[in-house]
């Protein structure tokens, strides 16, 4: 008897180390064409509100099927650039074949920011650094947004955000960059000191690697600060 429950108790937590190791998570950027069969103009009135989709994702994870449409506002071409106004990111998720249910939402603008900071001349997804992974293993999906905006100087005085969704809650890192060492400056929320270390430490990644681009200087010593937890970085 002693030796059936041992082997039950093996078989059972083989199962569930087994359903773990099974636990998958996909996504997929769609395609103009299928985000234009994807998202027919119901979709686009009712959750767009008639905005262009830059770029369209599907994804899946122990919840559920998902998607997550970039808008951007297209409000001017000058040259080879587009110049947005306005962007807005809507997270739906898959009810029935035909219906969507929205689960999440985020808008922005050029010049929302402290009008101290300089006036801004457009506002995007950066979309190469957008990310829908799970993060910390737990088979769900942590969305993962980064846009910026540039300034009469293009980056170096042009704001950067980094979005995350985890567990339902959104957490953000905004990045105001500057010509001068004084115009720069980090607001960390605290949410962000809270998440699971692996989390924690695939962002501050990224934050590198935006520098590393040239896309962002931060304020000197940034990394001790948020070492020691500050929310306003100088």
């Amino acid at each position: 008897m002693r030796m059936f429950l041992i082997a039950l108790v093996v078989i059972l937590t083989s199962g569930k180390i087994l359903y773990a190791q099974q636990t998958k998570t996909e996504s997929e950027i769609l395609s103009p064409a299928v985000t234009e069969k994807t998202f027919d103009d119901a979709v686009k009135n009712t959750w767009f509100q008639n905005l262009p989709v830059q770029r369209a994702y599907r994804y899946k994870d122990v919840s559920g099927t998902y998607y997550l449409a970039l808008c951007e506002s297209r409000d001017e071409i000058k040259g080879d650039d587009t110049v947005n106004y306005k962007i807005k990111a809507i997270f739906l998720q898959q009810a029935t074949t035909k219906e969507f249910a929205k689960t999440g939402e985020l808008n922005d603008f050029r010049n929302s920011h402290d009008p101290k900071e300089g006036l801004e001349t457009t506002i995007w997804f950066w979309t190469k650094f957008c990310e829908l992974k799970d993060l910390d293993n737990d088979g769900t999906i942590d969305p993962l947004l980064v846009y910026g905006t540039n300034g009469m100087n293009g980056y170096d005085d042009g704001r950067v955000k980094i979005i995350l969704y985890y567990k339902g809650q959104k957490t953000a890192i905004r990045c105001q960059n500057s010509v001068m060492d004084e115009g720069r400056n980090i607001q960390v929320d605290a949410a962000f000191y809270t998440l699971p270390q692996p989390v924690q430490l695939h962002i501050r990644k990224l934050m590198r690697t935006l520098a590393e681009k040239d896309l962002i200087i931060y304020p000197t010593d940034y990394e001790k600060a948020m070492n020691k937890k500050q929310s306003q970085i100088f």
